[in-house]
């Protein structure tokens, strides 16, 4: 690729203050100012989606940002339109920046007659004209097989694992790292496995979806200080019955850390009268105020390390690099300079 190209940022309305923050750092990273593309995402008066570029884009390497959380379905539509939008300006190359993938949930057919919705998707993504998906904590890793394009999946992990070590400094023996069910084990095994922490596993069973029926312990908790550990939290019903759980099999206190901050419903509710001592949710989907208010709820930046993903896709070196303790901390030493020593 040519060197006078630059990347260039355009955003949906999905979440437009990580797009902002990502432009920010970017800044930062190449000593000039990086900002969104101006455009206009709009709608009509009977919800078409309407898109105008007020900038000349034939030529550049273009990175769409978007997660395509709720409300779902119009933030998807924006992301293809956006994507036509470029592709029909002849921008060189068109890479999506979805840090939330919607229906990553039905990545696979559970019963007969139902759709595999992911896939579905990940069509629509291809032909609009991207050619490349940079995401975060896919809710299933073979989704990346679904596209016949580039996927970069980060891992919200190793940020987690220096804000434990952060926050839980002088306390990290007495650590344990849950899985909140049997599927998401390996994702907390990387975890525990960065910050040197035993694993335990709470075995749940559904009698239909959003709805817990049973929950055991598997692992002796006695004592410890609980990191449940999942990828989304939706309606924290869950979270809040493992906090529970945890606590009756003698765990000292629990605390949450969970990629996607969905929350739906009574989420916020349910975690602000839990046992949880604190969640630990990422900036992947714009937090309500609600959820920004609720003193349980803490929010971390992943605008660092999308903006160094998206100058390496650029520069065409390793996206892989960032899963790495030490590369990853410098670009948040801001936020955790006690660990650099």
């Amino acid at each position: 690729m040519a060197a006078m190209i630059e990347p260039k940022l355009i955003s949906g309305n999905a979440n437009i203050p990580l797009a902002k923050a990502v432009a920010r750092r970017m800044s930062m990273h190449r000593g000039m100012s990086v900002k969104l593309v101006d455009a206009r995402v709009e709608r009509f008066n009977d919800g078409e989606i309407f898109v105008e570029v007020f900038e000349n884009v034939r030529g550049e390497d273009m990175f769409i940002i978007q997660p395509t959380s709720n409300p779902a379905n119009d933030n998807l539509m924006e992301l293809l339109i956006i994507s036509d939008a470029m592709r029909r300006s002849s921008a060189s190359r068109i890479t999506a920046v979805i840090p939330y993938f919607g229906y990553a949930r039905q990545d696979r057919r559970t019963k007969a007659r139902t759709p595999i919705s992911a896939k579905l998707v990940a069509n629509l993504i291809v032909q609009s004209g991207i050619e490349r998906v940079l995401t975060m904590d896919l809710h299933a890793a073979q989704i990346q097989g679904f596209f016949d394009i580039p996927v970069d999946n980060l891992y919200a992990s190793p940020i987690f694992a220096l804000d434990i070590r952060h926050n839980f400094k002088d306390r990290l023996k007495d650590i344990m790292v849950v899985s909140p069910d049997v599927g998401g084990v390996a994702r907390a095994r990387e975890l525990a496995q960065r910050i040197g922490a035993p694993l335990a596993i709470v075995d749940k069973r559904r009698e239909k979806a959003g709805e817990v029926a049973e929950m055991t312990v598997i692992g002796d908790v006695t004592g410890k200080i609980c990191l449940i550990v999942d990828d989304m939290c939706d309606t924290a019903g869950t979270l809040c019955k493992a906090a529970d759980v945890l606590l009756e099999g003698g765990a000292a206190e629990v605390h949450a850390y969970t990629t996607h901050g969905v929350m739906s419903g009574p989420a916020v509710s349910r975690i602000t009268a839990s046992q949880l001592q604190s969640v630990v949710i990422t900036d992947s989907i714009e937090p309500t105020k609600p959820v920004s208010d609720c003193a349980k709820i803490r929010i971390v930046p992943t605008a660092p390390m999308f903006a160094q993903a998206i100058l390496n896709i650029w520069n065409g070196t390793s996206v892989s690099s960032l899963f790495d303790h030490e590369t990853l901390l410098p670009i948040y030493e801001g936020m955790y300079s006690d660990l650099a020593s």
